[in-house]
Parts: C-alpha cells; structure tokens; sequence
C-alpha cells in the first residue's frame, strides 16, 4: 500500500466533505434568517446531492477512460465555492443553485479519487478505503463547528471561509498532478501485461448492494441533517449543543472508518456491513426513546462509530463486483446510491414538518433492519487477492 498517495487523496477527500458536513449546520441559520420551512431547509441538502447523483457516475466513466487527476483541483473549488457563497445570497432559488454547484464539484472529486486509491492499495483495498474515507469522515466533524462558529461571529456571510480551505488544497493536488497521473498510468501497464484470467463484472451483486448503500445513506441523511435541528427543538438546547452533537456523531466515525477497514480485510466486507446495521436497528430506537442531552450526546457515539465502519467495505465491495469499471463503480457507490439516499432527507422534512422532528428520527430509526435484510443476500466476491469472505 502507497501509504503517501493515500493520504494526500484522503486530504482532500477531508476538505471536499468540510462542505458536506458543514451544509446541514447551516440550516438552522438559514431557518431563522429567511423564515424557511424544515421542508424548504432540507431541499437545499437534496439540491446539492440531486445533482452529485446525476453527473458522478459520468465523471467515474470518465475516470475509466481518461486519466483525469486535474479534475480533483477542478473538484475542489467547485465544492467549496458553491457552499461558501450560499450565505451572500438572499434569495432561495440562487441558494439552491450553488448548492447544486457544489454538488457538481463533490461528484468530481469522489470517483476519481477513490479510484486512484484502490490503484495505490494493493491486497489492503478496505484498509486503504477507510483511510480515504476517515478523510472525509474528518470534513464532516469540522464542517459544523467551524461554519458554526463563523456563522456565530459574522451571521451569512461566515459561510465565505469555506473557500479559503479548497483553494489551498486545490494547489497542493494540483503540484502533486505528475505523481497521479503516473499512478493511473502505472496501473494500466500492469492490466495490459496480466497474463491472468479475466474477472467478469457481477452487475447483479452490484445492484442489490447498491440499494444497501441507498439505505444506509437515509439513514445517515436522517441524521446528519435533523441532529442539530433535533437537538435544538425537541431537545431544548443551542445551536452550539446541535452543531456539537453533529459533530460528536461525525468524529466517533473516524474510528469506526479504521475499525471497519481493519475488519473488512480480516473477515470479510459482508461481515462488517451485516455487523453495523445490527447495532444500529438496536441504538436508533433507544435513542428515539431517550429524553436527556446528555445520554442522546453519548448514544451519538456507538450510532456513529458503526455506521461510519460500513463505508469502506461498502465501497470496496462495489469495486469488486466491477472490477473492470473501478471509476463507474466509485462514482455509484460514493455518489448515485448515497445521493438516492440523501434525496429522502425532505421526505423526512415533510414528515418533520407535520408530525414534529422526533417523528422524522423515528422514521430513520426503522430503517437499518430493512437494510440488514437486504445485506444478508449480498454474495461474495470471487476474485483473487482480495480480503477474506463470509
């Protein structure tokens, strides 16, 4: 495993997902400045992954074809830019379309990337990929609080400071542009010098996981987007305290990214993913059933650390169902079925709007058994030098 290349990539997978993490953090602030319903708030977060849906896979086809490092810088201030001028704006429709523009920039940066890290990962691919994802597990632990705490000191246009940290990263990846492009050129001369058997694509396995992903993505959608808010309404605490919960739920899945890679290379990616949804269709009703602050800021972290260990196996598995589409794969997986996913968050909303937001956790906390029984008819793998299986 090319340890150097994988965290640059992780690098800037963390800033990419700063945008990401901090989006839902400022819908409170949006709430209150222009008086917006949970239904109209929640859009904005389907805005933005509606249109990562849509073109990611085209960027990961592309990234099958093309080497196409640049487009990680290009990536990169589009993610930013877009999320960083949302609070200058006043007018909803211009906040949804740069939120779409960020969106677009997200779904550059993914397919590509995470393909060059199952280049780079030799026979520790789920390893490898949960480095990748702790990156963007640490974007979104910091995108709350300090977009937070930006909108605290300067109201909207606080959100500005998001672009000063893409423009940095974009450079650096930018130096860094031979050293990828030799990476996928590299790989390329070892696939036209195989002498081995070829591995088909397994597009059944690969749609039946995709759905698991779609559902482990509401799930997390659920939450990301309705923590703070939850925290404030129902729990009867500050913004801080939301924008603090958010964050607790996002930094205990840096340990589970690491824990679910180690696992997945050891026993097996179904393993891992049968695992998590277990727990969580256990902790999200207790948590639904829980009254204190204090106790909900705890069960944020097992919730969190489990969820977050189902990433990279997830991902990784994808890749070996298709094999031969390594960006295509990337680009559904990180994109298409966590976009689908996100795309139910004013489903919730709308839910959250007339029945209250604990109604809309509770309907996320249904969820993870439905997942879990579409994860245990995931078949394994068949390729060489891949990690253990069920």
């Amino acid at each position: 495993m090319k340890i150097r290349s994988i965290w640059i990539l992780s690098a800037g997978h963390l800033i990419t997902d700063v945008n990401q993490g901090a989006l839902p953090a400022m819908l409170p602030f949006f709430i209150s400045a222009y008086d917006l319903s949970y239904t109209a708030a929640a859009g904005i977060v389907f805005a933005a992954n509606l249109a990562s849906s849509i073109v990611q896979p085209l960027f990961g086809y592309t990234a099958d074809r093309f080497s196409s490092p640049w487009m990680l810088s290009i990536g990169l201030i589009l993610a930013g830019g877009g999320i960083g001028l949302t609070g200058l704006c006043e007018n909803y429709q211009l906040i949804l379309v740069l939120a779409v523009t960020s969106g677009i920039g997200i779904a550059a940066y993914h397919p590509e990337a995470a393909r060059l890290v199952n280049y780079e990962a030799g026979n520790q691919k789920n390893a490898a990929m949960s480095i990748f994802g702790v990156g963007g597990t640490i974007g979104f632990a910091i995108g709350p609080f300090l977009i937070t705490t930006a909108l605290i000191h300067w109201n909207l246009n606080g959100t500005i400071i998001l672009i000063l940290p893409v423009s940095v990263m974009a450079i650096l990846l930018t130096i860094q542009y031979p050293k990828l492009q030799s990476i996928s050129r590299k790989h390329q001369l070892r696939n036209y010098g195989s002498s081995g058997q070829a591995v088909n694509d397994d597009w059944w396995a690969f749609i039946r996981l995709t759905f698991v992903i779609i559902g482990r993505s509401i799930i997390f959608y659920g939450l990301n987007t309705f923590i703070p808010i939850y925290w404030i309404t129902y729990l009867h605490q500050s913004k801080m305290m939301g924008s603090i919960a958010l964050t607790t739920f996002a930094a205990s899945g840096i340990i589970g990214n690491l824990i679910g890679g180690s696992l997945a290379d050891k026993y097996g990616p179904k393993k891992v993913l049968l695992l998590g949804f277990s727990g969580l269709a256990v902790l999200l009703p207790i948590f639904c059933l829980v009254n204190s602050a204090l106790i909900s800021l705890l069960l944020m972290l097992p919730i969190g650390l489990i969820l977050y260990a189902s990433y990279s196996p997830s991902i990784v598995l994808g890749q070996n169902y298709l094999p031969n589409r390594i960006g295509l794969s990337s680009g559904i997986t990180l994109g298409v079925a966590i976009s689908i996913g996100g795309a139910a968050t004013p489903i919730i909303g709308k839910i959250a709007d007339i029945y209250g937001v604990w109604s809309g956790i509770a309907t996320t906390a249904c969820l993870p058994m439905l997942v879990l029984l579409l994860a245990t008819r995931l078949p394994n793998p068949q390729l060489d030098g891949i990690s253990k299986t069920t």
